[in-house]
C-alpha cells in the first residue's frame, strides 16, 4: 500500500478559509482513498474549484469505474487534498494505448502552497509507476508539473479535445512508449460531459 508523510512542516495557512492561523508543525499522509473519504474528498474538490464542476466529476468518475488512481491528503486526521488518475485511451491509426489522465487535483485553499500538492502527484506517479502504468497526460500549469517528467512536447503528437499548447502535457514513465507515437485522446464520458 502507497503510504507517505511529511512531518515539521513550516508554513502560514488559513483556517477554514476564513481566519489566518501559524502551522508550525504538521504530520502529513498521503495514502488511497477509501469510502469514508468520498464526502470529504467531495468538498476538497468544491473548495479547492470554488464549485460543484469537478466534485461530480469525481464522483462520476469513481461510479463509472475509471479510477486508476485516487489518493488523499490527510493533515492531523482532516482530509485536505485529493488527486485522482482516470483511465484514457490513445487511438492511433494501428493500436489502441491505455493510460492515464491527471484530473482533478485538489488542496484546500487554506493548505495550498505548503508542498501538498507536490507530495500529491509524487505519491501518484509512484502508486501509477507500481501499476505498471506507461503513459500519463495532464492539462496543467505549465510552471508546476514539468518538475515531476511532464512535457508539452511529449504531448504534440497527441490530440486532445480539451486544446493544445504548453499546458497540455504528457508523460512517459517508460522512456519510450510514446516513441513515435501520434494518436487522439478518448476521454472518459464524464469528462465530455464538462464541455
Amino acid at each position: 500500500m502507497l503510504f507517505a508523510t511529511r512531518q515539521n512542516l513550516q508554513t502560514n495557512s488559513k483556517d477554514a478559509l476564513t481566519r489566518p492561523v501559524q502551522i508550525t508543525k504538521m504530520h502529513l499522509t498521503i495514502r488511497p482513498e477509501s469510502l469514508k473519504d468520498w464526502q470529504s474528498i467531495r468538498r476538497v474538490n468544491q473548495a479547492a474549484f470554488e464549485g460543484d464542476a469537478e466534485a461530480n466529476l469525481v464522483d462520476a468518475l469513481r461510479d463509472g469505474g475509471f479510477v486508476g488512481v485516487s489518493l488523499v491528503a490527510q493533515v492531523d486526521g482532516q482530509i485536505v487534498g485529493h488527486i485522482l488518475f482516470s483511465r484514457i485511451k490513445i487511438v492511433t491509426k494501428s493500436e489502441t494505448i491505455d493510460a492515464l489522465s491527471l484530473a482533478p487535483m485538489a488542496v484546500m485553499p487554506s493548505h495550498q502552497r505548503q508542498g501538498i500538492g507536490t507530495m500529491l502527484v509524487e505519491s501518484g506517479l509512484a502508486a501509477c509507476r507500481e501499476q505498471g502504468q506507461r503513459i500519463i497526460v495532464v492539462l496543467g500549469h505549465p510552471e508546476f508539473y514539468p518538475r515531476f517528467g511532464f512535457s508539452a512536447e511529449l504531448a504534440q503528437n497527441l490530440e486532445s479535445p480539451f486544446g493544445s499548447g504548453e499546458a497540455w502535457m504528457a508523460m512517459d514513465l517508460s522512456e519510450e512508449s510514446l516513441n513515435g507515437i501520434e494518436g487522439r485522446i478518448e476521454y472518459s464520458p464524464p469528462f465530455l460531459a464538462l464541455e
